[in-house]
């Protein structure tokens, strides 16, 4: 949870390098929690990291 905390936070910043640092820490988060979501099958928050994750990916993608 701290990791994805530590995302938004990133992600709100007017800094371009700190946003794009937060798409990384959000992506990390992901792994996180679906690693984690697999040890207690939780299958639908796998879904959901599934699916943030490609939007976490497009957000990196077009961060100006």
């Amino acid at each position: 949870m701290v990791v994805t905390l530590v995302a938004a936070w990133l992600v709100a910043s007017q800094r371009k390098t700190r946003r794009e640092t937060g798409f990384w820490w959000f992506l990390a988060s992901n792994v996180l929690w679906i690693a984690w979501a697999w040890h207690v099958r939780a299958w639908a928050l796998i879904s959901l990291q599934a699916g943030l994750f490609v939007m976490n990916v497009r957000g990196a993608t077009k961060n100006e």
